[in-house]
């Protein structure tokens, strides 16, 4: 199905009920917005009287929308239902389940704090002239230059979301599950005026309307490009690693097949080039993509245990050793990758005869 998304050309809205559908074909599963609101459209007058639990709410269950984010679907006759009911309704994207992470980039009109609130963890030294700084875009470009980085604002290759206020949403993929975090915050934040929207949270929609106007799509990308590596590491950094999701994963994981269909020899020979590209960005102090190198020999370590071809503690030495090789300083930050990645490879077993996941 092809949808143009409204872009910076036109403030033409497109309708909900198409946009709703065109998320849900992508993977991303969607729940109604109240018209003209960035907020999710009422529970009914039960779930607002009992406050039910969402993981048990019969409302969920019997294909209401009530919770929000929590009742989002890829289900097309849920979507087509809940759209028809109120075609104003908005669109909102479970970011968790969806796989994304999305940079919301602020513009509120706050006075600047001091310097140690900018970039939380990095000391911006008193001989850095700030002047002109005063919104989120300002604060990430100044992450980024910290970094040696392009500006993920500027970023071409991602879909990027003009917002009514004069926001931008910068949206990526990830198989690393992150926590949401506001810019301002004292426990998690990434950059002041820059929140994160991942695992708990939920993503306004391109094409949706409020009175302010329409979130419209910048530049041609219509999808979410990966992650950059950089990002991933900056939001470990700052204590944006869901460990709560990470426990959850690994306490789901699905029982290997027997004995007989392992396949330990295919196993090593799968791994084998993955870790060799990790132990080999030793060479190269920096700019080796170090982290994406790890997470994708991670993540298919995590296939091949699912699958009962490896064991879990095999996986962990063998991508712990070729991970220490190339950055011996960095051992808490490589046991949160491999943690990660394992766990996010783990929800599609490899299976090798065809080298396909299932």
């Amino acid at each position: 199905m092809h949808v143009e998304l409204s872009g910076e050309a036109s403030a033409k809205p497109t309708s909900g009920i198409v946009v709703a559908r065109w998320c849900a074909a992508q993977g991303w599963p969607v729940h109604p917005l109240s018209p003209g609101r960035k907020t999710p459209a009422g529970s009914c007058r039960r779930c607002r009287e009992t406050r039910d639990d969402p993981l048990t709410c019969v409302c969920i269950r019997e294909g209401r929308y009530c919770h929000g984010f929590q009742a989002a679907t890829t289900e097309l006759s849920l979507v087509d239902a809940w759209w028809q009911e109120n075609p104003d309704f908005g669109v909102g994207v479970a970011c968790g389940p969806a796989g994304l992470v999305v940079l919301d980039v602020d513009v509120h009109t706050k006075g600047v704090p001091v310097r140690s609130l900018l970039l939380p963890g990095i000391s911006i030294h008193e001989q850095v002239n700030l002047d002109g700084l005063t919104t989120g875009y300002d604060t990430l470009a100044l992450l980024a230059a910290y970094r040696s980085q392009s500006d993920p604002a500027q970023d071409p290759s991602t879909l990027r979301v003009r917002t009514p206020s004069g926001g931008l949403h910068i949206w990526y993929r990830s198989t690393l599950p992150f926590r949401c975090s506001t810019g301002s915050s004292s426990r998690a934040a990434l950059a002041w005026q820059v929140d994160v929207r991942a695992t708990g949270g939920y993503i306004v929609a391109p094409g949706t309307r409020t009175p302010a106007g329409t979130y419209q799509v910048v530049g041609t990308a219509r999808q979410p490009a990966p992650l950059p590596s950089w990002l991933a590491d900056e939001l470990i950094r700052t204590g944006h690693h869901n460990a709560e999701v990470e426990s959850q994963d690994l306490a789901q994981l699905p029982p290997g097949p027997s004995a007989r269909r392992r396949s330990p020899a295919a196993a090593a020979r799968t791994l084998a080039p993955l870790l060799e590209e990790v132990s080999e960005c030793g060479r190269v102090p920096e700019g080796a993509s170090f982290t994406e190198k790890l997470n994708r020999a991670a993540y298919t370590a995590g296939g091949l245990v699912a699958a009962g071809h490896l064991d879990h503690g095999q996986a962990v030495t063998l991508l712990s050793e070729a991970a220490l090789a190339a950055r011996p300083r960095q051992v808490r930050r490589i046991d949160d990758l491999i943690t990660a990645s394992l766990a996010a490879g783990s929800h599609r077993p490899l299976h090798l005869k065809g080298g396909r996941r299932r």
